[in-house]
Parts: structure tokens; sequence; C-alpha cells
């Protein structure tokens, strides 16, 4: 090793060069150790961040990775082709959108521009197609009547008309306060990688949640439908009154209205099947939107039908783009809750329609980076006045099946939009909102063919039924918001509910295989005699361990409570006897003692008569020494002696004095024997191989388990568990010398294994003790 001396303060070295050296050899000794030296670790350590740092900017700006890998000969076909169609997509249905927004149609086409730019920067997804979306803004509608109703702007007048400019101008205000807000939420979520909080949004709730958006999408758009203009309603039962509200204004349809959208839904409807029927031999989709909202307009401006027949149209669309705006702080407080809503449903549609994609054309989506380009979208658009956004389905649909590989295409739909707002927007201001709301309609087709999800979740999962009816009951009763966050709690009931009903099984074994399955599913798996493997579904945790070792005893016929209970009475009783027996030998004891005092004062009588002579003294002595030899004070001995021999006759009988290990293995037998009679069960086998995690419930749980079946000689064992249960069951404390690890095992088999063999050699030395004694 190659030593040199490092004057202090001569180089200046990364932390993490300086954290493998040997500082307390430099400190003591004022030198180190360099192998290779010092300035080539300090370049190799430099060239290794380069790397680092190149691979964690392309994870937050993805376009850096793959845009300079994208091959023009593969993608640039099936992109442009793709981008185009859904371009010619995004006009129609962002001014269509836009009115479920409560804004003009304009800002629809500003939000199909801006965020699809940003996305195509910071999105992992190839496919879907960001934009305007109908449940979104169905949300955003709701917000902006909520807070920006016609009631606050009526110009004071004979008429009482409604202010409309500063009306819109009021709701793009607050649309923008809530869109950037919702990215910032977003952003937040996406930066301390949360986008697992997806996860608690099931499919069921989904499906139900915008399958009742599409519900108030639809009774949102009759009053275009019909020309009425019913009452604006909010909170609870909102949809009902507008719809008893529209029932009520039926009389007064405006039949020119009526018919140009009964005429609209009639040839979209058929041209929308026409594209079903044909669409592998169509090289793209009939863009029948464009051409019903281009012929309408045709016909209502030169017809002068607007005017003749009060058609309710579009109205101004200011051509070019808009300065940028920073969106009013003063509302936040108001729409913080519906901003979190939009955050989590907008990035719930979009990732799961991006892992849709994703998985079916081999690629990877970053569910966070997902959370943070669409939250970049939304904070972004916010400034050029777009409100919140999301992938479509049927936008997405079109892109990929026109052959879009990339985001790619969805720039050059970026690029149609920008055209049509720089140019020919103007010309859509006779476009007819009778028009705009029929292709709402048709475009939830694909929504309400949802509600095909009751039969097939009533066949295969009724608690998936439960959370799809509910989810859709509470968004049609109480809002989007709101039901939103009724349907997310009954969720989390549900998930609650099944930890604390699990099924409980017991576990027998397939002949001729180590397998071991639920003997009620299965009637391969037999129970092995004497031995109860009991297995929980879920895992065991504070909320259900109460239930789990109620099921345990359940299963395993063992009532606990009842044997401990016979188990005291036995011990009562024979503490009784065994008392009553010492009160009894006290007894005989002292009376013995009393019968030799009396013998003695009698020797004593007759010795003193005979000392008249000495013969008579040495006749007594005789007499005496004779009368001992002979047993003359057997009286005191040989009660108690004989009292000591019926016991130990007694207890020879029962194999005590012989030997006690021959005592003890006899009483063991005669458990066995009660056993066999009456409880039937020797060891317990655990599995919780289910079991992901243990907390302090479940473990004194388990000791107890272990404690109580141990007092009624039932052994217990535990097996299957995973190894971060057997760290924590460490850390808990939970293996001592009651309950030593030896109780642990890899799997059941090994467990039943272990306790034949000791079964079987327990067996075998009874038999042996119990020859020994015969």
């Amino acid at each position: 090793m190659e030593e040199r001396d490092c004057p202090s303060g001569s180089y200046f070295v990364r932390r993490e060069i300086l954290d493998e050296l040997r500082l307390d050899e430099v400190a003591q000794k004022g030198t180190w150790s360099t192998q290779p030296p010092l300035g080539e670790r300090v370049k190799e350590s430099l060239r290794c961040s380069v790397p680092r740092l190149k691979n964690t900017v392309q994870s937050w700006v993805p376009v850096l990775e793959w845009l300079p890998k994208y091959s023009i000969r593969e993608n640039a076909v099936g992109d442009l082709i793709s981008g185009c169609s859904v371009g010619i997509m995004h006009l129609p249905q962002g001014m269509a959108y836009a009115l479920l927004a409560s804004l003009r149609p304009v800002f629809g086409l500003y939000t199909s521009f801006y965020p699809v730019l940003v996305y195509f920067i910071f999105g992992t997804s190839r496919h879907v197609s960001i934009g305007t979306f109908a449940v979104i803004s169905i949300m955003i509608g709701s917000v902006t009547e909520r807070l920006a109703p016609d009631s606050n702007f009526i110009v004071n007048g004979t008429n009482s008309s409604v202010d409309f400019d500063a009306r819109d101008a009021s709701r793009v205000q607050i649309a923008c306060s809530l869109t950037v807000l919702t990215g910032i939420l977003q952003i937040f979520l996406g930066v301390i990688r949360f986008g697992f909080v997806v996860t608690y949004l099931s499919e069921p709730l989904i499906r139900g949640y915008t399958t009742g958006s599409a519900c108030h999408v639809c009774v949102s758009q009759l009053k275009y439908l019909f020309g009425v203009t019913p009452a604006r309603f909010t909170g609870p039962l909102s949809i009902i009154y507008t719809m008893v509200d529209i029932c009520r204004l039926l009389p007064q349809t405006q039949v020119p209205e009526l018919v140009v959208s009964l005429v609209s839904l009639f040839v979209l409807i058929v041209a929308k099947e026409i594209n079903d029927c044909y669409k592998k031999k169509l090289p793209i989709p009939i863009p029948i939107e464009l051409i019903v909202i281009v012929a309408a307009t045709i016909i209502i401006h030169f017809c002068d039908l607007s005017t003749k027949h009060s058609i309710d149209v579009v109205g101004m669309i200011p051509s070019g783009l808009n300065a940028p705006q920073v969106p009013q702080a003063s509302w936040f407080l108001e729409v913080i809750g519906d901003a979190f809503a939009l955050a989590i449903v907008g990035y719930a549609i979009n990732i799961s329609l991006g892992k849709t994609f994703a998985l079916k054309y081999g690629y990877k989506v970053d569910s966070n980076q997902e959370l943070v380009a669409l939250g970049l979208s939304n904070t972004v658009g916010s400034f050029f006045q777009c409100y919140s956004v999301t992938c479509s389905l049927s936008r997405s649909l079109i892109q990929e099946s026109t052959g879009g590989k990339t985001q790619v295409a969805g720039v050059i739909s970026s690029v149609i939009v920008l055209i049509t707002v720089l140019k020919i927007g103007a010309l859509f201001e006779d476009l007819p909102k009778a028009v705009l709301s029929t292709i709402v309609f048709v475009n939830l087709k694909g929504m309400f063919k949802q509600f095909m999800d009751v039969p097939m979740l009533w066949r295969t999962n009724k608690v998936d039924l439960l959370v799809w009816l509910v989810t859709f009951l509470c968004t049609i009763l109480f809002n989007l918001d709101l039901g939103l966050a009724i349907s997310v709690g009954f969720s989390m009931l549900t998930v609650i509910f099944r930890t604390q009903r699990p099924r409980y099984s017991v576990l027998g074994l397939v002949s001729g295989t180590e397998l071991y399955l639920d003997t009620e599913s299965y009637r391969e798996a037999k129970e092995i005699p004497g031995i109860k493997i009991f297995r929980s579904s879920a895992t065991i945790y504070y909320t259900n361990a109460e239930m789990y070792l109620e099921a345990l005893q359940e299963k395993s016929e063992i009532d606990i409570g009842k044997l401990l209970t016979a188990k005291k009475k036995r011990k009562e009783e024979l503490k009784r006897k065994q008392e009553k027996e010492k009160k009894k030998e006290n007894a005989e004891k002292k009376a013995a003692r009393h019968l030799t005092a009396l013998d003695y004062l009698k020797n004593e009588e007759k010795a003193s008569e005979g000392l008249n002579g000495q013969s008579q003294v040495n006749g007594a002595a005789i007499s005496l020494t004779e009368a001992s030899a002979n047993g003359l004070s057997k009286g005191n001995i040989n009660w108690a002696y004989q009292h000591d021999t019926t016991m130990v006759d007694s207890d020879s009988e029962a194999g005590f004095h012989v030997d006690d290990s021959v005592k003890q293995a006899s009483h063991r037998g005669d458990e066995e024997k009660g056993r066999s009679s009456g409880i039937g069960t020797h060891s317990i086998i655990l599995d919780i191989s289910t079991t992901g995690f243990v907390d302090t419930v479940t473990t004194n749980t388990l000791k107890n388990i272990f404690r109580d079946f141990g007092e009624v000689d039932v052994d217990v064992y535990l097996a299957g568990c995973q190894a971060c249960v057997v760290e924590q069951l460490e850390t808990a404390a939970f293996f001592s010398e009651l309950i030593p690890k030896t109780k642990l095992f890899v799997t059941v088999h090994d467990a039943v294994i272990h306790i034949l063999q000791k079964k079987q050699q327990r067996d075998l030395m009874l038999d042996i003790c119990c020859n020994t004694q015969m």
C-alpha cells in the first residue's frame, strides 16, 4: 500500500471519497492510503456523476430520452395520420366540452393546445390524448356555476338581464384558479412519490363514478337540445331538481333547436355505427363531428336561422392567443376540496388508460411521473386560460387505432388546433350549441355502456357490485365532489369489512403430495388425526385478531374457557381431597401419640411397683427389654408405620416408587386417552403465510394462544412466516422460553413431520416405561 504526505487543505474532494478514506489515520499520522491515486478517484467519481445526472434529468423530462431515438421511417407516417385525426376531433370536443364547464367554446380550444405540448415533454405514455374530457369539464362547471351564478350578474333594468361578459370573465378566473391549484396538488403528490394513491380508487369505483358523471353531463345538455332555460341548482339532489324543472319547461320547447338536435343526433349515430362496422377497412375514421359542425354552421349562417328562429349559437370566437395571466389566489380556499377531487379523478382516468396501452405495447408508464406531467399540464395551462385536463378515451382510441406510436401525434394535433384558433376560429361563430350538445351525447356512448358492468359484477363479485352501485347513486344524488368523497369512504369500509371477515379454514393433506388445502373446498384434502392446521385468508391485525381467536377455537372444537374452568375445578377438588386426607392423617397421628403416652404411664407404674427388691427390678428390666424387643410398643410404631405403609402401597400401585418418569409417562398416557375421547387434538399448526405484518395486538393474541392452549396440553406451532413477520416478532420480544423458535417452521409440512416424529418418540417412551413398570 503506497502512502504519501497529505498537507491539510491541499485537495478539495467529494464527500463520497472522504467517507471512504481512513480519516482516523489522517488525523493521527497525517497520511492516507490511495489506491488508485486521489486525483484519478476524483475524476472517476465525477465521471460516475454525469450518467447519474443524465438519468435523473431524463426521468424528470422523458422527452430527452425517447425523442433522440425517434425513428422517422417507422413512426412518422403513423404519427402524422393519427395526429391529424385526433386534431380534427379536438375541435368539436373542445368547443362542446367547454360548454360543460360553463365557459365559452374558445377556452376549450385553448385547453386542447397548451396542455398537450406540456404533456409531450413530461409525459411517459405514448398513446393517450390529453385535453378536454366530459367528466372533468362537468366537475369544473359545477364549481363555476356555484361560485359565479347568473344571479350575481343581474343588471338593474326592466328586464333584469344578465351581464354575460362579466359572468363569463368571472367563471374563467374561477376555472383557472381551480386548475392551477389542481396542478400544484398533482405535482406535489408526484414529487413525494404518492402515485400509489390511485390504487385506492378501484375499477368499479371509477367506472361507477364516470357513469354517474355521464348522467350529470346529459342532464346539463338537455337545455340545449330543447332550447329551454331551466333554473340552476347546486348541492345535493341538484340533478333531480334540474330534471323536474326541464320537464316543467317542455311545453316551451324551441322546435327549430329540437329539429337541429334530432337531425344532428341521427347523422352522428349512423356515422359512428359505420365507423364501428368498417373500422378495419377504413384507413381513418370518418370525421363526422367536424363534418356536422361545418355543415350546421354553413346552413345556419346562410339561412340566417339564428335570427329568424332564435337558435342559440356559439357567438364570438376571438382569433389569436391571449397573453398569459396569473390565476387569482383569492379563490383557493373556496375550491381546495374541488381541486383535490379533480386531481385524483383526472389522474385516475389518465393512469388507468395509460397503463392499459403500456401493457398492450410493452413499455413502461411511470405513475409518479404521470402525476407530475399532468400537474405541469394543468399548472402551465392555467396561465393561458385553460381548465383542467386529462386523457380522453375516445381520442386515445383514435390515436392508437390510426397508427400513432408516440406523443409526436399529440404535437401534430395541437398544431391543427393552433391553426383553427389563429385563422379559422371566427368561422364557427354561427355554430348552434345544440349541435355541440349532440356531439357530447354521442361521445358518452362508451360511458353508458358501463351499465353492463352491473350484471357482470352480479355474477362475479357482489362486493364490487355494491361499490359500483353506491358510487353511481352517490354521484347522482350528492353531485360529483361530495359523491366522490362518500364513494371513497364506502370503498375503504368494504376493504375493512373484508379484512374483518376473512375466510377461516382447516387444512388437510392431499394424499401423495405435500399440499395442504381447505378441507371444505377440496374433498381430496384429509385432516391428519390429532393435528389441526388453521389458516386465515387475510392478514391478522388489530381489527380481526379477536375474531381469529374465536374462529380458531370454533374450527379446532376446543373451547379454552370451558376446559380451563374444568381444569380449575379438578385442581380445587384435588386440593380439598388432599386437605381432607391431611386432616385425617393429623387426627390419626394425634390419637397414636395419645395411646403411646398412656402405655408409657402404665409401664412406669408397673416399674415403680417392683422397686421393693433387686430381683423384681431385674425382672422388670428384663421384661421391659423383652417387651421392647418383642414389640410391646408396637401400637405406636405400627400404627404410624401402618399408615405410611398404606400410603406407600397406594403410591406403589401408581408406579411412584418404581420410577418418577414412569409415573409421569403413565399420566401422559392417560391424558392421551382423555384427548382421544374428549378433545381429540394434541397439536395445532397456525399457517400465517397470508400475514404480511404483525402489530402489537396480533403479537399479544399469538402469545395468548400459546399460553391458553398450552394450559390444556395442546401444542401450538407457527408455519409459513415471512421473513419480515419473523423480524417483527423478534422485535416485539415474542420468542421466549415458553415460546421458543423451535415452534417456528418454514412450511406446514415441516411442522407436521416434526409433530409426527415427536409423537412417535413419545409413544415409544411410554411403551418402554409401561413395560418397565410391569
